[in-house]
């Protein structure tokens, strides 16, 4: 199951250096992946059913902090633990698939993690190369991911599994969302765009990883 963030604009107030932005953003993504890897620990034993109950609550936490009006899910503390809390659900309900990935075929992991890690880097280089201000591509290529996301996730339900063309149209869009967070983020980003920013570019990547499981996994 594949997740997308809707990134609202916050009124920025406070410019502060895009070294320093970009070392906030990237720690707050760096823990939350650390959540996420716990997650999966803890979950590696969970049933099919709760794994899919704890994805849905993940799921709607990420729609919570993409939609809900205001700033409580989107800036400061909470919005912090907001966001660990997210990704240590949606590690929860990816335990049982890495479990078994892990323990079938290691190497897609392994591969798929690699090949995730390489686009996020050149991805995110690329947004920071890139001259052209990307920020008016936010909005549609996060309301395509979703739609593509809930087209995965019906086709989940009625057991359709990971179909590996939709999976790779989420991959490449995520992939997209990456290059326009790291533009956007040397551009207009302030520090209260700090925990948008990373939880948009942690989605991105666990998407990118999903995705390429699906479609390695399906060779």
């Amino acid at each position: 199951m594949e997740y997308s963030a809707q990134q609202p604009y916050v009124q920025p107030r406070e410019r502060i250096s895009t070294a320093r932005l970009l070392g906030q953003v990237m720690f707050l993504v760096a823990v939350a992946i650390g959540f996420l890897a716990l997650g999966t620990f803890l979950g590696r034993d969970l049933s099919v059913g709760t794994a899919r109950i704890c994805s849905f609550v993940g799921l709607g936490m990420l729609l919570v902090a993409s939609f809900a009006p205001g700033r409580l899910f989107r800036v400061g503390p909470f919005a912090v633990i907001w966001l660990y809390a997210l990704a240590l659900m949606i590690g929860l309900g990816l335990g049982p698939v890495i479990e078994y990935f892990a323990t079938t075929d290691p190497q897609v992991v392994t591969q798929a993690a690699g090949m995730a890690a390489l686009i996020t880097v050149g991805m995110g280089a690329a947004g920071f190369a890139w001259d052209r201000d990307l920020s008016g591509w936010m909005r549609p290529l996060s309301y395509l991911v979703l739609g593509a996301v809930v087209i995965s996730f019906v086709m989940l339900l009625f057991g359709g599994g990971g179909n590996p063309i939709i999976s790779g149209v989420i991959g490449v869009l995520s992939a997209a969302l990456i290059l326009v967070d790291f533009n956007f983020l040397r551009k207009h980003g302030t520090e209260e765009h700090a925990v948008m920013l990373a939880t948009g570019i942690f989605v991105s990547i666990v998407n990118i990883f999903i995705s390429l499981l699906n479609i390695l996994g399906g060779r």
